[in-house]
């Protein structure tokens, strides 16, 4: 080979592409938004039923989710990708990570510019929510925080929780419990313990996208040494347990209602229901693993429906 080649070939092995913008449309998967809007949508709504809320508390609160989520999905591709989970054999779109069109370099840069755009979003939330209320302000800060590192600790890392089984814990924890009654306080500098109903309902249904996904990806993690709840419990188990994170969200928003009940329009939500049984029926009847991808956009849009109509049969 010639010097001209060779310096050539070697400029071409240092040159990495400028990713396009769908490649990094494709990364924040944004249909994972839906989802994360949701607790934020039941927090808010319930504030909003009870006259006691603040339109920009609940818009900033939506803006750093988004953030949140976004740096989540860019983090827990990183991880995956750097552990070796995301490879050829694995189910599933194949992203700008492991397709090679977003080099691990750039990867790190998005997670960090989202952490600071989310740390950002966030401090925002708490001075419009807060104001002088410093020491909750605090508070508040450590839960963000908290929420930051957990994002971004879900797959990257020697001790990355996902790969321990404890994915659905925490995102029970942050998706349900924290978003919901967080947004509430926001809102309201109010806390309510019966809120632990619509915010554990929440929660569940987060954790049934989570427990949807690894379902897909169960016979990859097991290979890879990715731990999951889906992959110690196995597949029909697992299906087993999504049907009962479904039943119980509904059971907790349920109960909720019964305790604050004061107008049929209160069991709106009901409506949703027939959305959730259809898939969880078409999913039960899918052998092929790779076909519940559909299921995850699916349950994520029927959850965005569950809160909202939630939400609205509390304000009438």
């Amino acid at each position: 080979m010639s010097n001209s080649s060779s310096a050539l070939a070697n400029k071409n092995m240092t040159t990495v592409a400028k990713p396009s913008f769908a490649d990094w449309v494709e990364a924040f998967r944004l249909h994972t938004l839906p989802l994360a809007l949701s607790s934020i949508i039941t927090g808010s709504l319930v504030a909003v039923a009870e006259g006691k809320y603040r339109w920009s508390v609940i818009l900033m609160a939506m803006l750093t989710t988004v953030l949140l989520q976004i740096l989540s999905n860019l983090a827990n591709d990183y991880g995956d990708v750097v552990k070796g989970t995301d490879n050829e054999m694995r189910v599933g779109p194949k992203r700008g990570l492991q397709n090679g069109s977003i080099s691990k370099r750039q990867m790190k840069n998005a997670i960090m510019i989202f952490a600071i755009l989310s740390l950002i979003s966030g401090l925002v939330l708490l001075y419009l929510a807060l104001g002088e209320h410093w020491l909750m302000a605090l508070l508040f800060f450590g839960l963000g925080l908290a929420a930051i590192a957990a994002a971004i600790k879900y797959t990257v890392g020697d001790h990355a929780y996902g790969y321990r089984g404890l994915g659905d814990l925490f995102v029970f924890i942050f998706f349900g419990l924290v978003a919901v009654i967080g947004t509430y306080y926001l809102n309201t500098l109010q806390l309510n313990f019966s809120l632990l109903l619509p915010a554990s309902a929440m929660g569940f249904l987060s954790a049934g996208v989570l427990n949807l996904n690894n379902m897909r990806d169960i016979d990859n993690d097991r290979a890879s040494g990715k731990h999951t709840l889906a992959s110690a419990l196995g597949y029909h188990n697992a299906r087993m347990y999504h049907v009962v994170l479904i039943g119980l969200a509904f059971l907790f928003a349920f109960l909720y209602v019964l305790l604050k009940f004061h107008s049929f329009w209160n069991f709106l939500f009901v409506l949703s229901l027939p959305f959730f049984l259809r898939d969880l029926a078409k999913i039960f009847k899918t052998a092929d693993k790779a076909a519940l991808y559909p299921y995850l956009k699916s349950l994520a849009i029927s959850t965005l429906a569950f809160s909202v109509l939630f939400g609205v049969g509390l304000i009438f």
